[in-house]
């Protein structure tokens, strides 16, 4: 078992282990004197661990009311979000109780918006159970909800005060949405370890994963550290999220967010090698270690398409984007670009 510590507004763990899911409970107890928790989850995960985190919340004297929504983005709106909080205050939830995600990234982000919301912020705890949610998503404090506009435009900075990642429950998740967590690993690679990304290639999806999903927690514990409020360094984080959220709506979501960060990160690092940003030797790295682990690196959406749905873009100023383009393994820099720099810059790496 491994703890990481995160030392932004509030200091937390990052617990990740195998068959810890049991813990849940007494480690709540540990750090909360809340009465009720309320358990948010989705139509997917709560069936398979559910119960055993409400037995394990309930055996650590806690009140537990439960919330399901259906599984997948298309959930993760303004509707949603408000039956949330129309079940908490139904429940009678005060400052001091507590919220439990418990699912993806999904649940995360809107289980955590609303924990930032309610009663103007309480308390809460992510349990997550996909890669990428283990990887990145659970980790630092960002919450959102998508609006038809694009995604997560609609947000609040809120830290929790665990996150405990049981590898157990990846036992169950399908390929394609391991896969998903694959993506965001290879940005981390991307950003600033190099033997990762040798080691994603070598190994493919057979890579050893408490080592890597700490190591992942690691490097955004270290830049959540430096800028907890997006105000600069966190910015590289969204490597590959300009075009992959424009892929992400533009497919309206029927590709995976981890499957378009890797269509997005490969055409930003075919871009910057063909602007001769990035060495040639850099960038087959990068696609070598997207293509081993089965990920996809391209797309059949046209530019004018993707153009629309950047436009919408939180890192779009008046008329230029903030894009992250690699300039090497470990180099990674924001450009702010004009519209059509943008577009010439991605047509070159498509």
């Amino acid at each position: 078992m491994k703890t990481i510590t995160v030392n932004a507004s509030k200091t937390y763990d990052v617990v990740i282990g195998n068959g810890i899911l049991p813990e849940i409970g007494s480690r709540c107890r540990e750090l909360s004197a809340a009465k009720t928790v309320a358990l948010i989850s989705d139509s997917n995960v709560a069936p398979l661990y559910a119960k055993n985190v409400e037995d394990s919340l309930t055996g650590a004297g806690f009140r537990v009311v439960s919330f399901v929504f259906p599984a997948g983005e298309q959930s993760k709106n303004a509707d949603v979000y408000l039956q949330i909080l129309a079940f908490l205050a139904e429940n009678q939830l005060g400052r001091k109780d507590l919220i439990v995600a418990l699912g993806g990234g999904v649940c995360g982000d809107m289980a955590g918006f609303a924990a930032a919301t309610y009663l103007r912020g309480i308390d809460f705890v992510q349990v997550p159970t996909s890669l990428l949610a283990m990887v990145d998503s659970s980790v630092g404090g960002k919450t959102a909800i998508d609006l038809p506009q694009g995604k997560n435009l609609v947000g609040a900075f809120h830290q929790p005060i665990l996150v405990l990642c049981d590898m157990a429950l990846l036992e169950t998740l399908p390929q394609e949405n391991f896969l998903d967590g694959c993506g965001e690993i290879v940005k981390y690679g991307v950003l600033g370890d190099r033997n990762l990304l040798k080691l994603l290639t070598e190994t493919k999806i057979c890579f050893p994963r408490e080592d890597v999903i700490a190591r992942c927690v690691e490097m955004k514990r270290d830049v959540v550290n430096a800028d907890e409020f997006e105000g600069g360094l966190r910015m590289l984080l969204n490597l590959g999220h300009t075009l992959g959220h424009a892929v992400e709506k533009c497919s309206h979501f029927s590709l995976s967010h981890g499957a378009c960060v890797a269509i997005g990160l490969a055409v930003v690092t075919r871009g910057a090698v063909k602007k001769g940003y990035c060495s040639a030797e850099d960038g087959k790295a990068i696609l070598s270690a997207i293509s081993a682990l089965g990920l996809p690196s391209e797309t059949a959406i046209g530019m004018d398409d993707l153009m629309d749905s950047m436009l919408n873009d939180k890192k779009r100023t008046s008329g230029s984007i903030t894009c992250v383009v690699p300039y090497g393994i470990g180099d990674c820099r924001r450009e702010t670009m004009t519209l059509m720099e943008v577009r010439n810059f991605m047509e070159a790496g498509m």
